[in-house]
Protein backbone atom coordinates (compact mmCIF):
# COMPACT_ATOMS: atom_id res chain seq x y z
CA UNK A 1 0.00 0.00 0.00
CA UNK A 2 1.40 3.41 -0.95
CA UNK A 3 1.71 6.28 1.48
CA UNK A 4 -1.13 8.08 -0.28
CA UNK A 5 -3.46 5.12 0.25
CA UNK A 6 -2.42 4.86 3.90
CA UNK A 7 -3.04 8.57 4.40
CA UNK A 8 -6.52 8.36 2.91
CA UNK A 9 -7.39 5.80 5.58
CA UNK A 10 -5.75 7.65 8.46
CA UNK A 11 -6.79 11.26 7.80
CA UNK A 12 -10.47 10.82 8.79
CA UNK A 13 -9.42 9.03 11.98
CA UNK A 14 -6.93 11.78 12.85
CA UNK A 15 -9.43 14.56 12.09
CA UNK A 16 -11.93 12.98 14.45
CA UNK A 17 -9.44 13.39 17.30
CA UNK A 18 -9.63 17.17 16.92
CA UNK A 19 -13.30 17.19 17.95
CA UNK A 20 -12.31 16.23 21.52
CA UNK A 21 -8.58 16.61 21.24
CA UNK A 22 -6.63 13.57 22.37
CA UNK A 23 -3.53 13.88 20.21
CA UNK A 24 -1.12 14.14 23.15
CA UNK A 25 -1.07 12.63 26.65
CA UNK A 26 -2.78 15.69 28.14
CA UNK A 27 -6.13 14.62 26.65
CA UNK A 28 -7.54 18.15 26.82
CA UNK A 29 -10.79 17.13 25.13
CA UNK A 30 -11.38 20.54 23.54
CA UNK A 31 -13.13 20.84 20.19
CA UNK A 32 -10.46 22.38 18.00
CA UNK A 33 -12.72 22.25 14.94
CA UNK A 34 -14.77 25.06 16.50
CA UNK A 35 -11.78 27.11 17.61
CA UNK A 36 -11.37 25.83 21.15
CA UNK A 37 -7.79 25.50 22.37
CA UNK A 38 -6.23 23.40 25.11
CA UNK A 39 -2.82 23.15 26.73
CA UNK A 40 -0.92 23.64 23.46
CA UNK A 41 -2.97 26.74 22.59
CA UNK A 42 -3.42 25.46 19.03
CA UNK A 43 -6.58 25.68 16.99
CA UNK A 44 -7.64 24.15 13.71
CA UNK A 45 -5.12 25.62 11.31
CA UNK A 46 -1.44 24.65 11.49
CA UNK A 47 0.87 27.34 12.83
CA UNK A 48 4.43 27.48 11.48
CA UNK A 49 7.35 29.52 12.76
CA UNK A 50 9.81 28.79 9.96
CA UNK A 51 10.72 26.47 7.11
CA UNK A 52 14.32 26.30 5.94
CA UNK A 53 17.30 24.10 5.10
CA UNK A 54 18.95 23.01 8.37
CA UNK A 55 22.61 21.95 8.26
CA UNK A 56 23.20 21.40 12.00
CA UNK A 57 21.12 18.36 12.90
CA UNK A 58 22.81 15.00 13.56
CA UNK A 59 25.21 14.15 10.68
CA UNK A 60 23.00 11.53 8.95
CA UNK A 61 19.99 13.84 9.19
CA UNK A 62 21.55 16.97 7.71
CA UNK A 63 23.96 15.12 5.42
CA UNK A 64 25.68 17.28 2.82
CA UNK A 65 22.60 19.08 1.52
CA UNK A 66 20.73 19.78 4.74
CA UNK A 67 17.43 18.77 6.28
CA UNK A 68 14.21 20.39 5.10
CA UNK A 69 13.03 21.64 8.48
CA UNK A 70 9.56 22.94 9.33
CA UNK A 71 9.22 24.36 12.86
CA UNK A 72 5.67 24.24 14.19
CA UNK A 73 4.59 26.79 16.78
CA UNK A 74 3.42 25.86 20.29
CA UNK A 75 4.13 22.65 22.17
CA UNK A 76 2.59 19.97 24.35
CA UNK A 77 5.17 20.61 27.10
CA UNK A 78 6.35 23.63 29.11
CA UNK A 79 10.09 23.14 29.52
CA UNK A 80 11.39 26.00 31.65
CA UNK A 81 14.78 25.77 29.89
CA UNK A 82 13.50 25.56 26.30
CA UNK A 83 15.99 27.14 23.93
CA UNK A 84 13.20 27.69 21.37
CA UNK A 85 10.68 29.09 23.86
CA UNK A 86 9.56 32.01 21.65
CA UNK A 87 8.25 29.39 19.23
CA UNK A 88 7.22 26.63 21.62
CA UNK A 89 5.70 28.69 24.44
CA UNK A 90 5.12 32.21 23.18
CA UNK A 91 3.63 30.91 19.93
CA UNK A 92 5.75 32.91 17.50
CA UNK A 93 4.69 32.00 13.96
CA UNK A 94 1.71 32.31 11.68
CA UNK A 95 -1.33 30.21 10.94
CA UNK A 96 -1.39 28.85 7.41
CA UNK A 97 -3.65 26.78 5.20
CA UNK A 98 -2.90 23.10 4.71
CA UNK A 99 -2.18 23.75 1.04
CA UNK A 100 0.60 26.15 1.99
CA UNK A 101 2.09 23.56 4.31
CA UNK A 102 2.19 21.09 1.43
CA UNK A 103 3.84 23.75 -0.73
CA UNK A 104 6.50 24.30 1.94
CA UNK A 105 7.40 20.62 1.78
CA UNK A 106 7.65 20.65 -1.99
CA UNK A 107 9.70 23.86 -1.95
CA UNK A 108 12.18 22.30 0.46
CA UNK A 109 12.44 19.21 -1.75
CA UNK A 110 13.24 21.51 -4.68
CA UNK A 111 16.26 22.70 -2.67
CA UNK A 112 17.65 19.12 -2.74
CA UNK A 113 17.34 18.46 1.00
CA UNK A 114 17.67 14.90 2.30
CA UNK A 115 14.37 14.75 4.19
CA UNK A 116 11.34 16.67 5.43
CA UNK A 117 11.97 17.35 9.12
CA UNK A 118 8.78 18.07 11.09
CA UNK A 119 9.76 19.77 14.37
CA UNK A 120 7.36 19.71 17.35
CA UNK A 121 4.53 18.41 15.15
CA UNK A 122 2.33 16.38 17.54
CA UNK A 123 -0.46 18.90 18.06
CA UNK A 124 -0.86 19.30 14.27
CA UNK A 125 -0.75 15.67 13.16
CA UNK A 126 -4.18 15.68 11.39
CA UNK A 127 -3.24 18.79 9.41
CA UNK A 128 0.21 17.41 8.60
CA UNK A 129 -1.23 14.15 7.31
CA UNK A 130 -3.51 16.04 4.92
CA UNK A 131 -0.62 18.24 3.77
CA UNK A 132 1.49 15.15 3.15
CA UNK A 133 -1.26 13.62 1.04
CA UNK A 134 -1.35 16.74 -1.12
CA UNK A 135 2.44 16.89 -1.34
CA UNK A 136 2.82 13.22 -2.23
CA UNK A 137 0.28 13.71 -5.00
CA UNK A 138 2.50 16.50 -6.37
CA UNK A 139 5.68 14.42 -6.28
CA UNK A 140 7.10 14.60 -2.75
CA UNK A 141 9.32 11.53 -2.38
CA UNK A 142 11.69 12.29 0.50
CA UNK A 143 11.91 10.47 3.84
CA UNK A 144 9.61 12.01 6.45
CA UNK A 145 11.31 12.73 9.78
CA UNK A 146 9.30 13.20 12.99
CA UNK A 147 11.29 15.39 15.40
CA UNK A 148 9.52 15.57 18.77
CA UNK A 149 9.84 16.01 22.52
CA UNK A 150 8.95 12.40 23.23
CA UNK A 151 5.81 13.11 25.28
CA UNK A 152 3.54 11.23 22.91
CA UNK A 153 0.50 8.95 22.91
CA UNK A 154 1.09 5.50 21.44
CA UNK A 155 -2.32 5.61 19.74
CA UNK A 156 -1.34 8.84 17.99
CA UNK A 157 2.03 7.46 16.91
CA UNK A 158 0.23 4.49 15.37
CA UNK A 159 -1.43 6.90 12.93
CA UNK A 160 2.04 7.60 11.54
CA UNK A 161 3.05 4.00 10.81
CA UNK A 162 4.00 3.64 7.17
CA UNK A 163 4.18 7.43 6.77
CA UNK A 164 7.09 8.48 8.99
CA UNK A 165 10.45 7.01 7.97
CA UNK A 166 12.71 8.46 10.68
CA UNK A 167 11.82 9.21 14.28
CA UNK A 168 13.90 11.69 16.29
CA UNK A 169 12.37 11.90 19.80
CA UNK A 170 13.78 13.23 23.02
CA UNK A 171 14.17 11.07 26.10
CA UNK A 172 14.35 14.01 28.47
CA UNK A 173 14.06 12.53 31.94
CA UNK A 174 14.62 9.41 33.97
CA UNK A 175 12.62 10.79 36.88
CA UNK A 176 8.94 11.77 36.89
CA UNK A 177 9.36 14.44 39.57
CA UNK A 178 11.94 16.27 37.45
CA UNK A 179 9.73 16.00 34.36
CA UNK A 180 6.79 17.50 36.24
CA UNK A 181 8.91 20.25 37.78
CA UNK A 182 10.84 21.28 34.70
CA UNK A 183 8.43 20.46 31.84
CA UNK A 184 5.00 20.20 33.46
CA UNK A 185 4.72 16.65 32.14
CA UNK A 186 3.08 14.07 34.40
CA UNK A 187 4.00 10.36 34.25
CA UNK A 188 6.72 11.28 31.77
CA UNK A 189 8.99 8.26 32.02
CA UNK A 190 6.35 5.62 31.29
CA UNK A 191 4.71 7.70 28.55
CA UNK A 192 8.04 8.51 26.92
CA UNK A 193 9.32 4.94 26.99
CA UNK A 194 6.05 3.55 25.58
CA UNK A 195 6.16 6.07 22.73
CA UNK A 196 9.79 5.30 21.88
CA UNK A 197 9.02 1.57 21.92
CA UNK A 198 6.24 2.17 19.40
CA UNK A 199 8.53 4.24 17.19
CA UNK A 200 11.16 1.52 17.32
CA UNK A 201 8.56 -1.11 16.47
CA UNK A 202 7.66 0.85 13.36
CA UNK A 203 11.11 1.71 11.98
CA UNK A 204 13.79 -0.20 13.93
CA UNK A 205 17.41 0.84 14.29
CA UNK A 206 18.80 3.54 12.04
CA UNK A 207 19.70 2.53 8.51
CA UNK A 208 21.89 4.68 6.26
CA UNK A 209 22.36 4.90 2.52
CA UNK A 210 25.74 4.51 0.82
CA UNK A 211 26.55 8.16 1.57
CA UNK A 212 25.82 7.79 5.28
CA UNK A 213 22.51 9.66 5.14
CA UNK A 214 19.55 8.44 7.19
CA UNK A 215 16.95 6.50 5.23
CA UNK A 216 14.87 4.95 8.00
CA UNK A 217 14.99 4.24 11.70
CA UNK A 218 15.16 5.71 15.18
CA UNK A 219 17.53 8.27 16.70
CA UNK A 220 16.97 9.22 20.36
CA UNK A 221 18.19 12.52 21.78
CA UNK A 222 19.06 13.15 25.41
CA UNK A 223 20.07 16.60 26.67
CA UNK A 224 22.31 16.37 29.74
CA UNK A 225 21.18 18.92 32.34
CA UNK A 226 23.26 20.59 35.08
CA UNK A 227 23.35 18.69 38.34
CA UNK A 228 22.38 15.56 36.39
CA UNK A 229 18.74 16.42 37.19
CA UNK A 230 17.60 14.82 33.93
CA UNK A 231 18.41 11.39 35.36
CA UNK A 232 20.78 10.60 32.53
CA UNK A 233 21.95 7.26 33.91
CA UNK A 234 18.38 5.99 34.31
CA UNK A 235 17.40 7.19 30.83
CA UNK A 236 20.31 5.48 29.10
CA UNK A 237 19.91 2.22 30.98
CA UNK A 238 16.20 2.04 30.12
CA UNK A 239 16.88 2.78 26.47
CA UNK A 240 19.44 -0.01 26.29
CA UNK A 241 17.46 -2.53 28.35
CA UNK A 242 13.97 -1.86 27.02
CA UNK A 243 14.52 -0.68 23.43
CA UNK A 244 17.88 -1.79 22.00
CA UNK A 245 21.56 -1.44 22.80
CA UNK A 246 21.96 -0.93 19.04
CA UNK A 247 19.88 2.23 18.87
CA UNK A 248 21.52 5.48 17.81
CA UNK A 249 21.81 8.01 20.62
CA UNK A 250 22.56 11.72 20.36
CA UNK A 251 23.99 12.70 23.76
CA UNK A 252 23.75 16.48 23.78
CA UNK A 253 25.95 18.84 25.76
CA UNK A 254 24.71 22.22 24.48
CA UNK A 255 22.60 23.17 27.47
CA UNK A 256 22.53 26.81 28.51
CA UNK A 257 20.08 28.58 30.85
CA UNK A 258 17.34 29.84 28.55
CA UNK A 259 13.79 31.05 29.21
CA UNK A 260 13.03 30.89 32.97
CA UNK A 261 15.83 28.46 33.85
CA UNK A 262 17.91 31.30 35.26
CA UNK A 263 15.58 31.43 38.26
CA UNK A 264 15.72 27.68 38.87
CA UNK A 265 19.02 26.29 40.20
CA UNK A 266 20.85 24.17 39.15
CA UNK A 267 19.47 24.99 35.70
CA UNK A 268 20.74 28.56 36.08
CA UNK A 269 24.21 27.59 34.86
CA UNK A 270 25.88 25.79 31.98
CA UNK A 271 26.83 22.15 32.10
CA UNK A 272 30.16 21.30 33.72
CA UNK A 273 32.67 19.18 31.77
CA UNK A 274 32.68 16.66 34.60
CA UNK A 275 28.91 16.29 34.33
CA UNK A 276 29.01 15.60 30.63
CA UNK A 277 31.88 13.16 31.09
CA UNK A 278 29.76 11.34 33.67
CA UNK A 279 27.00 11.11 31.08
CA UNK A 280 29.42 9.75 28.47
CA UNK A 281 30.57 7.06 30.90
CA UNK A 282 26.94 6.15 31.62
CA UNK A 283 26.42 5.82 27.87
CA UNK A 284 29.32 3.37 27.62
CA UNK A 285 28.12 1.38 30.64
CA UNK A 286 24.70 1.05 29.02
CA UNK A 287 26.34 -0.33 25.87
CA UNK A 288 24.99 2.48 23.70
CA UNK A 289 27.93 2.79 21.34
CA UNK A 290 26.06 3.99 18.23
CA UNK A 291 25.50 7.70 17.86
CA UNK A 292 27.15 10.99 18.68
CA UNK A 293 29.10 12.41 21.59
CA UNK A 294 29.56 16.17 21.53
CA UNK A 295 32.32 18.48 22.66
CA UNK A 296 31.61 20.70 25.65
Amino acid sequence: MTKIHILRERIPVANKLLEACSLCPRLCGVNRTTGETGFCRSGLRPKVASAYVHYWEEPPVSGERGSGTIFFSNCTQRCIFCQNYPISQLGVGREIEIEELAYMMLSLQAKKVHNINLVTPTHFIPQILKALELAFQEGLNLPILYNCGGYERVATMQLLEGIVDIYLPDAKYGDDAAALSYSGSACYTAINMAAIKEMYRQVGNLSLDEDGTAERGLIVRHLVLPGMVSGTEQVLKRLSDEISSGLYLSLMSQYFPAHSAKANPPLDRKLKPSEYERAVQACHRAGLDNGWIQEL
